[in-house]
């Protein structure tokens, strides 16, 4: 285990955890990814799965039943948890969801004392705010993946649009992942040009109902994804995967984040995401981006729709 400069643990051997460990195996986000889960057929399986590939890889690949696999890790993503099933919000998940958190997380903290934790099990804003209160971490070593996935989603629809790359497409998801995010159109752009006033033969494309299907459309995407195939799997462990690049690289990137929030647009003590400065140390410094009257009043209504969630779960 010489080669053992950077670890991700991904906790869950589940569709997503795999998925996500599939991707940090290829991409190489780190030299050592090692697989947990309390399912030791199902866990040992998975390992063997993905170790088998490895001599087409960078990284290598650990894992088990034994929570010792964890240790020492630098970035711990967790993903078990109850899943999400067809007609469900993510919402409905928070009671069950936080009682595992609060079993496991103990656990996972006794063996990597120094890791930065992730939430990616669902609902992702809710249990940030139980992970930070139970584990008394700072706030930036605890947090979700939030709407990363849905601003590549929303990027990705409006480069279709346009048969434009989507790395040309500047928009943030803020808010809840879930059903009240939001796109901040009004700082959105496509190349140096603000995306409401792209056109073409002098027609504007992006009109405020088109704008409203897109949002829609994004909000939406993973209810028609699991009501056809079970799952949201892959392009979450991609987002997974390329965000434990940014907290092990020596710069900083910039990515939407939920954290639980300080005061930011006076909202304080719920997690939701806004766009994030992150290294290794976490979650450095969260951005208050200008935001138009309407995009302040819909991220005010995604903190109270998380606060009703939190004040569900039993302390």
């Amino acid at each position: 285990m010489s080669r053992m400069n950077s670890k991700l643990a991904v906790v869950g051997a589940g569709a997503v955890g795999t998925s996500l460990a599939y991707a940090a195996l290829i991409r190489g986000s780190a030299d050592v990814i090692a697989l947990y889960d309390i399912d030791r057929a199902k866990v040992e399986a998975e390992v063997a799965d993905l170790a088998h590939g490895t001599q087409f890889t960078s990284s290598i690949v650990m894992g088990g039943a034994d929570i010792s696999a964890v240790k020492d890790s630098n970035v711990v993503v967790v993903t078990a948890g109850a899943k999400q099933h067809p007609g469900q919000s993510r919402l409905d998940l928070a009671e069950t969801n936080a009682r595992i958190l609060a079993d496991l997380l103990p656990k996972l903290i006794q063996q990597a004392p120094e890791a930065l934790f992730v939430l990616v099990t669902n609902p992702c804003d809710v249990l940030t705010v139980v992970a930070q209160r139970l584990s008394g971490l700072p706030r930036g070593r605890v947090f979700s993946t939030g709407t990363m996935l849905d601003t590549s989603r929303l990027r990705w629809m409006v480069g279709r649009r346009l048969n434009i790359s989507q790395r040309n497409v500047h928009v943030t998801i803020a808010g809840e992942h879930g059903d009240t995010e939001f796109p901040l159109w009004s700082s959105a752009t496509i190349g140096e040009v603000p995306l409401r006033q792209w056109s073409v033969d002098g027609q504007k494309i992006f009109t405020d109902s088109y704008l409203t299907e897109l949002a829609h459309e994004a909000a939406t995407a993973a209810y028609r994804i699991i009501d056809g195939k079970g799952s949201t799997n892959y392009a979450i462990g991609i987002a997974g995967a390329r965000l434990v690049e940014a907290l092990l690289a020596p710069a900083r990137s910039i990515l939407p984040l939920s954290t639980v929030l300080d005061g930011q647009y006076g909202i304080h003590d719920v997690a939701l995401s806004l766009p994030c400065v992150v290294s290794a140390a976490g979650v450095e410094q969260v951005l208050t981006p200008a935001m138009d009257p309407y995009e302040t009043t819909k991220l005010h209504a995604s903190a109270d729709t998380l606060r009703r969630s939190l004040q569900t779960i039993a302390r």
